[in-house]
């Protein structure tokens, strides 16, 4: 077989109170984030007891997809690598060359390319790959999927469940606001990032026929001198209300599962934001491991595997690169360190 094991690489999470700061010091290593905003997010974590849902999730996608190559007589093995908690990347990476895999199929929990999303990932694997040495596996990433079929059919039905709960006086003129992780400008502008949320978002809107919809950010996290994408979800409810909007749905677009982002920056604070305004909220639900994305990611491995000439895609922009450009998605260029 041309692979010898699919491996799901994520962001990963915190499983309790302990776990919060030696997490937030792995993903804020080298950042430049004010030790008072590693905190406030600390906080976040510590009301919901410590525990972000992605992992639990994402254990749970590894069996489903094992489950389902199975059913489809491909033999496989699935297992999960996270690039800021158990299991770490590299530890995994070791023991698929323990076990004489020499060649792995990389699925990332991102629809979307730019580099935190994507070539971080890639570059985590690689460096993994020069500690092990030459009998390091291999690997291929799969292709993004923002405007695979089965995402945007997903994503829909989740706005369309969330419009349905609106009172009936408030949905004609409801507002879909769509939310994406805020990222660095300079980051944004050496990716297609924002130009695919915008296309994912259009595809969705297209399918529900609803003509009213934004695209807008959330969880900054960088340091303050630093521009990163706007307009902010809570700006963008303080316009809406200026507006005469009275109801909204926010689908969280940028994020495939409930991450700590979406239940406190969108749950709580941007809830509580549009109640202070009046405003009718609902917010849709993150794909998960909604039987749909899982025979999408499962298409998206038979792909490579059988070498299929046609890949499904839908909408304006192409993403059926299986080999992602030497120039795409760069690292920000930091400012030098005083005195050096």
């Amino acid at each position: 077989m041309k692979y010898d094991a699919v491996l799901v690489v994520s962001f990963g999470g915190p499983e309790g109170l302990e776990d919060i700061l030696p997490f937030l010091d792995n993903v804020l290593r080298g950042k430049g984030v004010p030790e008072e905003r590693k905190l406030e997010v600390a906080h976040h974590y510590e009301l919901f007891g410590g525990v972000s849902p992605i992992n639990a999730q994402n254990r749970e996608l590894v069996e489903l997809i094992t489950e389902k190559l199975q059913d489809l007589n491909i033999p496989l093995p699935v297992l999960l690598a996270n690039r800021n908690t158990e299991p770490f990347i590299p530890e995994v990476l070791k023991e698929c060359q323990e076990k004489g895999y020499h060649k792995l199929l990389v699925y990332i929990t991102s629809g979307f390319s730019c580099y935190s999303g994507c070539r971080q990932y890639r570059e985590n694997l690689m460096v993994a790959q020069a500690e092990l040495g030459g009998e390091a596996p291999d690997f291929d990433k799969i292709r993004v999927f923002f405007n695979h079929p089965l995402f945007i059919e997903t994503v829909s039905d989740n706005v369309r469940k969330a419009l349905d709960l609106l009172p009936a006086k408030d949905q004609a003129g409801a507002r879909v606001v769509f939310t994406a992780h805020s990222i660095p400008m300079a980051m944004a502008n050496s990716s297609r990032y924002t130009e695919q949320l915008a296309e994912a978002a259009r595809l969705v809107t297209e399918r529900l026929e609803w003509p009213d919809w934004d695209l807008v950010y959330q969880s900054r996290s960088g340091p303050p001198s630093m521009p990163w994408l706007e307009p902010d979800i809570c700006d963008h409810l303080d316009a809406l209300k200026q507006q005469g909007v009275t109801s909204v749905v926010v689908c969280p677009l940028g994020f495939v599962s409930d991450h700590m982002e979406v239940l406190y920056d969108l749950d709580l604070e941007a809830r509580d934001h549009a109640a202070e305004l009046g405003l009718t909220y609902v917010r849709a639900s993150t794909p998960g491991n909604d039987p749909r994305m899982v025979e999408m990611i499962v298409e998206l491995i038979r792909e490579r595997l059988e070498d299929w000439p046609d890949r499904r895609t839908i909408g304006r922009l192409p993403a059926k690169h299986d080999v992602c450009p030497a120039d795409c998605c760069p690292a920000m260029k930091r400012p030098a360190a005083a005195g050096r």
